[in-house]
């Protein structure tokens, strides 16, 4: 080897060194579903930027599997729930979420709803025993010196964690409920006038009665967290820091909050300096298909391939249901690839091929892809807003609706209802996202939004989190509405005061004008009188 090329490579080790040296040591709270599958590519490329993470992973979880070969460390923690509670759990959501709601009245909807809250805190509630409970863990987390932690709110606790350990919290979420935690929380302002209330189904653009709904959902659901929520989280937390604790108020000590959606996606709207949009940090080029899948996809000619998938949690969709639906895609020219777990329909056409798994990601990203039907996640909707595929949404529960309705408003989705829906009615949705060219070319539109930015949502997302870790903390960027009490954020005090300034002076006016009458008065009666 030359001597040019060996300073070369001992000035690279020697960079990779100091790379290493200086990465951070990132605590990354446990969570769940797709909540999960969204951080693995943040928490991958900070690895492979030197930091080491450590991954909190209860014993009780569907996705996050320890005995899975991985770059990141996990520290396992035991919590008094079983795999068992958890399905059994999440199957009764889904199932209300997909076939009992509908029936119900407003006040049926209310009690249901309530009662599967409750008993979706109480697991939570054990989840954190499991940590800010557990001795071993917590000396093991005071003893591994981290530097930030990096949590999905969805499982609260981390913000008391972060508390307690004394570094840096980085919020990565979606939305929360009305955007409370947001709006509350964070101090993210949300005029109701324009700013739709998380899962209202509304829009930016609302009429009079929209506005109204939009305005009493913030007040309902807000009513509901503060009597339910916060009161239950506030208990707790004061229980383990032995003195009076508001959960809200150490959520908003957050550093930064990455929020997973941006402006291809969602509608503009205020933001502050530690709010962060960085949706689509998971999205990347297709990579090729299996061979099996790939043979599969070229037999569909010039027709193309409809890539369709409920998401992997919907495991219980009815035979009916499934029937129905085979049938439809049964009735159109291009081939199938359907993600389905359950029996194999009696409908099902030649045309369509069914898969416990498909590479979503890949199979979206394939010239001959012309449409995507789906439940309306939003890894799924941005996966296919980075590659510009028109969708076909069928929602079933939480943001789900919501996201299929912004879909529609910009022009790159068709609404459908589980319940409601019939063969002709999805056969016909399909046929208009891939004949209608409007559908292709807002899909485009939207891609280009997505990818036209200084960085990439995966680089800014990182960015931030080492900004965090280099300055200790982006408490510079957090704003003085904190300290403010709400009379005083809406200026009501200052209003009271001006209000009071205007009334005594119109009081003093008034009185200065009837003083003054009276005078003047007086003094002509007793001349009038001097002269007669």
């Amino acid at each position: 080897m030359e001597l040019g090329q060996r300073l070369s490579v001992c000035a690279l080790l020697t960079l990779c060194a100091t790379w290493s040296a200086n990465g951070g040591n990132i605590l990354v709270w446990y969570t769940e579903g797709s909540h999960w599958i969204n951080m693995k590519p943040v928490l991958e490329r900070l690895i492979d930027r030197g930091h080491q993470v450590t991954v909190l992973v209860p014993s009780a979880s569907m996705f996050m599997n320890t005995s899975e070969p991985s770059r990141f460390r996990y520290e396992p923690f035991d919590v008094a729930v079983s795999m068992k509670d958890m399905e059994e759990f999440l199957e009764e959501f889904l199932h209300f979420s997909m076939y009992e709601i509908d029936k119900m009245s407003y006040l049926q909807i209310y009690i249901r709803f309530m009662d599967l809250m409750k008993t979706d805190l109480q697991y939570t509630l054990k989840f954190l025993d499991g940590v800010l409970k557990s001795e071993t863990i917590m000396r093991n987390l005071k003893d591994g010196k981290y530097d930030l932690l990096l949590a999905d709110p969805i499982y609260p606790g981390s913000d008391l964690a972060a508390e307690i350990l004394g570094i840096p919290l980085v919020f990565s979420l979606r939305f929360s409920f009305a955007n409370n935690w947001e709006r509350h929380c964070g101090q993210l302002p949300a005029p109701p006038s324009f700013v739709p209330a998380a899962m209202s189904k509304l829009t930016d653009k609302m009429d009079f009665s929209e506005r109204v709904w939009n305005f009493l959902f913030y007040i309902l659901q807000d009513i509901l967290l503060n009597n339910f929520y916060w009161n239950e989280l506030d208990t707790y937390y004061s229980e383990v820091k032995g003195t009076p604790t508001s959960a809200c108020e150490l959520m908003s000590r957050a550093d930064i909050w990455l929020i997973r959606t941006y402006w291809d996606f969602d509608f503009p709207r205020p933001f502050l300096p530690n709010f962060k949009y960085i949706g689509g940090i998971h999205c990347r080029p297709a990579k090729p298909l299996p061979e099996d899948m790939e043979e599969f996809v070229q037999t569909s000619g010039d027709a193309g391939i409809v890539v369709f998938t409920l998401g992997s949690m919907i495991k219980n969709i009815t035979t009916e249901k499934a029937n129905m639906i085979a049938s439809a895609l049964a009735q159109i020219p291009q081939k199938v690839l359907w993600r389905y777990s359950g029996e194999k329909p009696e409908t099902l056409g030649a045309n369509t091929k069914i898969y416990n798994w498909i590479p979503q990601n890949d199979l979206l990203g394939h010239p001959k892809t012309r449409a995507f039907i789906t439940h309306g996640g939003t890894n799924g909707i941005y996966e296919a807003i980075y590659h510009g595929v028109p969708m076909v949404g069928i929602p079933m529960f939480a943001d789900q609706p919501e996201n299929i309705v912004f879909m529609k408003a910009k022009g790159a989705a068709v609404y459908m209802d589980l319940n409601s829906m019939t063969t002709e009615d999805l056969r016909d949705a399909i046929h208009t996202v891939i004949n209608d060219k409007s559908y292709k070319e807002n899909a485009m539109r939207l891609s280009g939004i997505n990818r036209d930015r200084p960085i990439s949502a995966l680089d800014e997302a990182i960015f931030w989190i080492e900004f965090t870790m280099r300055n200790n903390g982006a408490k510079h960027l957090r704003v003085q509405a904190h300290e403010l009490t709400w009379y005083q954020y809406h200026s009501l005090d200052v209003l009271a005061f001006l209000l009071a300034v205007v009334l005594l002076l119109t009081f003093l006016f008034i009185k200065t004008c009837g003083f003054c009458f009276r005078r003047c008065c007086g003094r002509k009666g007793k001349t009038k009188r001097k002269a007669e």
